[in-house]
């Protein structure tokens, strides 16, 4: 029997809308939002602060009657050029293509756990342009282990975690974090899927490089698949 590919496998995972921010918000309260260097308003931005950006989100959510912005989901953006963390003299090619789906609110708002799972790992991964506090679940579905990550949290988030700690889905793991914690950007939650986890510890990349693009969309599928917002 032929095993199913990732991607058609965490599809399957669930069969409706899932939520992972608070559970007041349903599905028609969420918003596709274009952050890509294609979108005029945000590229024309001489500097793309993270104030300057939530107030673009803020207005475009605002004129479309939702609460939640989401996307970006294998964007290229712009946004990236403000960090070294993607654009430095070490790095052979630039980082700037989204692998992750970001999900625009406000701080403080609750994160949940998208399945169940356990605490595989977490960390502050502090820095301008970084996750800042991050967490990291490890799901085992059938013969299946794969991992969900929840990045640009508050600092509390991750306070009282312990490693195996376990999750039901719904669950609140955490809460947004502000652009003092979460690397200076607008309050998002950056969420991921991962295939093979590499190693990594509480941190996974969430930007890739177009000569790597092939094997991060593969073992990092679009989470929307999961979470059937559209």
């Amino acid at each position: 029997m032929r095993k199913t590919n990732f991607s058609e496998f965490i599809k399957e995972c669930t069969k409706e809308f899932t939520p992972v921010l608070d559970k007041t918000f349903i599905k028609k309260d969420f918003v596709h939002i274009d952050l890509s260097e294609t979108n005029k308003d945000i590229r024309e931005m001489p500097i793309p602060s993270a104030k300057a950006v939530k107030t673009f989100i803020d207005e475009y959510v605002a004129s479309k009657n939702a609460k939640v912005a989401y996307g970006g989901y294998n964007e290229k953006r712009t946004l990236y050029q403000r960090s070294v963390i993607f654009n430095n003299d070490a790095t052979p090619s630039t980082r700037n293509i989204h692998i992750g789906l970001d999900l625009w609110c406000d701080a403080g708002t609750s994160v949940l756990a998208a399945l169940e799972g356990t605490v595989h790992s977490f960390n502050d991964n502090e820095g301008f342009g970084n996750y800042g506090p991050t967490i990291i679940l490890e799901h085992i579905i059938g013969d299946r282990t794969f991992y969900t990550l929840y990045g640009h949290l508050s600092k509390d988030s991750i306070k009282k975690l312990s490693f195996g700690q376990i999750v039901e889905a719904g669950d609140k793991i955490a809460t947004l974090g502000t652009r003092k914690v979460n690397g200076d950007y607008a309050p998002h939650l950056h969420f991921q899927v991962i295939d093979d986890i590499q190693g990594f510890t509480g941190d996974y990349p969430g930007v890739a490089s177009a000569d790597k693009l092939d094997f991060y969309l593969e073992n990092c599928p679009d989470p929307n698949l999961l979470l059937k917002i559209d």
